[in-house]
């Protein structure tokens, strides 16, 4: 018995040790925390916009926007969704959850982390108002003397009351009221059940549980929501299973803090930046890339179907956006063509721009693609292809280039593919969800930035409330092709802007390169493109319907249209041409070889201008074969007939050449191609022998002679065995 009266005065002993240690690191950490009564009722957090000349955006900011509410004046439902969401004892215990902090302990130690927080409404409140966001120690243990002394001060009511007025909704939305107004139109004090469980419901991570952003995902969070509520008996089961079959019924209300589309665009960028709302961004100002006068002219645009119209500039800034469906994720059509079929088969070395490519009737396991214009143009060159948009060539070089290779270009153009859109329909832009207009936009840049991709960013920097730069934008840039693929790929489009899809911009006066796209079928179109850049914009437009229903729009026609609204206000003057060299090689080709049977070889140096082709390659990919066909004169077997003592010889397609033609050794022709030769001959027996040479400063190159035997008298003309069997054009 004395022995375990021992251990337990040991234990006490020891556990009032530990208790005196833990009291004395309480105070010594806590010690000068006090509480400031002013942060608590400080309603005035603003996150204000500046313009690319740092010029504040008058309705970007909710400064002045701002109205607090009374706990008296909102229904018991509203306040019993955030209490039985954040904080179920909040009326019963004094600022701490001994119950939740044990919990949290426990999970805490299980899991080796410091994740759970087990935080009462009036912790949150000292937190948001007086204290960082870093999860320490000795953040927590002075949030608990803050708390403690809130509660002391204040009634629960108050605490309620100032927490719902601070608290951070998304959206750059502080407090219910402005919440209220922003997510539904209406003010706190007339909130529905559902609506106060949305809004109660955001509070954990507003970017992830928006209703603009995961209408599905913000549907689970407040059902989760309301069965808190349930639980806590704050509704009954009738008045739950009703408000689960609510829809969340959230109406942007551009109106309530933001004048445009591209505010909205910043500040969805601003909470992903994952900045704390309440430390870093209350009080902050937001610098970002907009350019005013490209926005007037972006928005003065009047769309006949809903639309999109995306600008950035050279620093891969978002300078505009505007429109009246700007995130839709839709089919690209045709747009897709530069990005996933052209650039990468010339990046990979599989094709020339002068490439050609057969335009004819073709089907791949069943799948048969069909130009937009339903025929078929025989011999094209895969520029002209991409210049006239044809479907039947890109899908040809798709399948030579594999979806597998398209699918690695995809990841590196920030392009999402389902395993759905690994097929050959993908050279067209067919795709199970498509992608956004921003995304398109940020492909094309690519192009005119060398190669280089990089998501274009609204946000340039952000100050804290004191001054000081808190974030500056840093590109998450990669290469995703060389340059002198972009320089092939801005040379063909802005072809395309001359004689292309979108010839509609050939007028416009200085250079630009386009891409247009339709979507759609003989019953109509859904969606349109017209993607246009220059050296210091690109420039995207989007028309479709948000239902998918189809019009009579068109990439060419209704959006090609757009941009000769919108450049001539972007563009006083010309802008500098861009970059179409770099990276490439001007090289000739044998003109006869690549006309008549679309062979790529060098042409020699001998080679007469005539027969030499200029073209312009890629520096990695020149052709490695030369030709040899003027040091190394050939003929195709020429003709050679007798009729009334006379021989007739035909020279076949052999026009740069001179030929020697002897009869018993002696010469009866020395002199240029001629199509048919007649000759009269000295005897009616003999042989004769034809010699193509080429001549080039005084040097004769000799070919191979044709040799035949002659006899007149009975017309007949007979070539040596060895001589028949021998295909010369081919053996070049």
């Amino acid at each position: 018995m004395k022995k375990i009266m021992k251990i337990a005065l040991a234990l006490l002993l020891i556990g009032g040790a530990l208790a005196l240690s833990l009291t004395m690191v309480y105070i010594t950490v806590t010690s000068g925390a006090r509480l400031d009564e002013t942060k608590l009722v400080n309603y005035s957090q603003s996150v204000t916009f500046c313009d690319a000349e740092g010029n504040k955006i008058a309705t970007s900011s909710i400064e002045g926007n701002r109205s607090t509410v009374t706990a008296d004046k909102l229904h018991d439902y509203t306040k019993n969704a955030f209490i039985a969401s954040e904080d179920r004892r909040f009326y019963s215990h004094g600022g701490l959850d001994p119950a939740r902090m044990v919990k949290a302990l426990f999970k805490n130690m299980a899991g080796l982390s410091f994740k759970e927080g087990a935080s009462t409404i009036s912790q949150q409140l000292v937190k948001n108002t007086h204290l960082s966001n870093k999860k320490t120690i000795k953040r927590k243990l002075v949030e608990i003397k803050l708390a403690r002394q809130l509660e002391k001060r204040y009634s629960k009511d108050e605490i309620l009351e100032m927490y719902l007025n601070t608290i951070y909704f998304g959206h750059s939305c502080y407090g219910l009221q402005s919440a209220a107004r922003f997510y539904f139109s209406k003010d706190a004090a007339d909130l529905s059940l559902t609506e106060s469980a949305t809004l109660a419901g955001l509070l954990s991570s507003p970017n992830n549980y928006s209703p603009f952003k995961d209408e599905e995902k913000c549907l689970k969070r407040r059902n989760l929501v309301l069965k808190s509520m349930l639980d806590c008996g704050f509704i009954t089961e009738e008045e739950y299973k009703e408000a689960t079959t609510q829809p969340i019924g959230a109406i942007k209300n551009d109106e309530a803090f933001f004048a445009n589309r591209y505010l909205d665009g910043a500040a969805s960028e601003l909470e992903a930046l994952g900045l704390d709302c309440y430390t870093e961004l209350a009080g902050c100002k937001v610098y970002t890339y907009l350019d005013q006068n490209a926005q007037r002219a972006a928005e003065s645009v009047a769309f006949d179907a809903d639309g999109a119209i995306i600008i950035t500039d050279g620093q891969n800034g978002v300078c505009a956006l505007a429109g009246t469906l700007t995130n839709a994720v839709r089919q690209p059509g045709s747009t897709i063509k530069p990005l996933l079929v052209y650039a990468p088969a010339i990046e990979e070395k599989l094709i020339h721009t002068f490439t050609k490519i057969d335009d004819s009737p073709v089907s791949f396991g069943g799948y048969s693609p069909k130009n937009h214009d339903g025929k078929y143009h025989g011999t094209v060159t895969a520029a002209e292809s991409l210049i006239k948009s044809y479907n039947i060539p890109a899908v040809k070089i798709m399948n030579s280039l594999t979806t597998d290779r398209a699918k690695e270009y995809a990841e590196k153009l920030g392009i999402a593919l389902d395993k759905e859109d690994e097929n050959l329909a993908l050279a067209l832009g067919g795709m199970k969800y498509g992608v956004t207009i921003k995304t398109l936009c940020d492909g094309y840049t690519t192009f005119r930035r060398g190669g280089i991709y990089g998501p274009s960013k609204f946000i340039k920097s952000i100050e804290n409330s004191r001054g000081k730069v808190i974030y500056t934008a840093e590109g998450n840039y990669r290469r995703a092709f060389s340059k002198g693929t972009c320089s092939l790929i801005n040379q063909t489009l802005i072809q395309t802007s001359v004689e292309g899809t979108a010839k509609k911009l050939k007028n416009i006066g200085y250079e630009i390169a386009s891409k247009t796209g339709t979507c759609g079928d003989r019953e109509g179109n859904t969606d349109a493109y017209a993607i246009a850049y220059t050296s210091q914009h690109t420039i995207a437009v989007w028309m479709g319907d948000r239902n998918n229903d189809k019009s009579d729009i068109t990439g060419g026609g209704s959006c090609c249209n757009v941009l000769l609204k919108i450049l001539p206000e972007i563009y006083k003057k010309a802008p500098p041409p861009l970059e179409k060299d770099e990276g490439t090689k001007v090289i000739q080709i044998d003109r006869d070889d690549y006309i008549n049977f679309g062979k790529i070889v060098l042409a020699e140096d001998i080679s007469p201008d005539i027969n030499k082709f200029q073209v312009k390659c890629l520096s990695g990919n020149i052709p490695s074969a030369k030709s040899s066909k003027f040091s190394h004169p050939t003929i195709q077997q020429p003709y050679v007939t007798a009729e009334n003592n006379k021989i007739f010889v035909v020279l076949c397609q052999t026009k740069y050449y001179s030929y020697l033609i002897k009869f018993d050794d002696n010469v009866v022709y020395d002199g240029p191609y001629c199509k048919d030769l007649k000759l009269s001959l000295s005897s009616q027996r003999g042989k004769m022998t034809i010699t193509p040479y080429y001549l080039f400063e005084g040097k004769k190159y000799m070919g191979e002679s044709h040799v035949f035997s002659v006899d007149l008298e009975d017309r007949h003309i007979e070539l040596p065995p060895d001589i028949t069997k021998k295909n010369w054009y081919s053996d070049l």
